[in-house]
């Protein structure tokens, strides 16, 4: 997408859209992880508006990205394409070897799309249903 500008952010920035996307029945303050204070978190900015986040955590060569949202009157204009390419070239460029997520049964088709596989193995969470999907880089 043009004049799409992804760049890192603090954590609290993820957590408005984080809870407008996936935990619209959530507060505010339970969008805040503990982990947090150990990855990276990458916002999409269109517009000087914050349109998409995903959190990025490293162990070893493997990263895995967290709690991936995009505004819903931004989906399908090609930002989440944008961020997964950008955390996948960042997390290549440190050395990283394979990118995972959870990945909501509702999104799997995303992630087929740009060479995701599943692992075999699921799991739900809070009544949703989660894959373990994976890609190398």
């Amino acid at each position: 997408m043009e004049n799409l500008i992804i760049e890192q952010i603090r954590p609290e920035l993820t957590w408005r859209l984080r809870r407008e996307v996936l935990y619209p029945n959530e507060p505010l303050y339970a969008m805040e992880m503990e982990e947090d204070n150990y990855g990276l978190h990458f916002g999409a900015f269109y517009q000087d508006d914050l349109v998409g986040v995903i959190s990025l955590f490293q162990q070893g060569t493997d990263y895995q990205f967290r709690k991936f949202a995009v505004s819903p009157s931004m989906q399908n204009q090609g930002v989440g394409t944008a961020i997964l390419q950008h955390i996948s070239d960042f997390a290549k460029s440190q050395g990283g070897t394979r990118l995972w997520c959870n990945a909501r049964s509702t999104a799997t088709n995303f992630y087929y799309k740009h060479g995701f596989q599943e692992n075999g193995e699921t799991f739900t969470r809070k009544g949703i249903n989660y894959l373990i999907l994976e890609k190398d880089l």
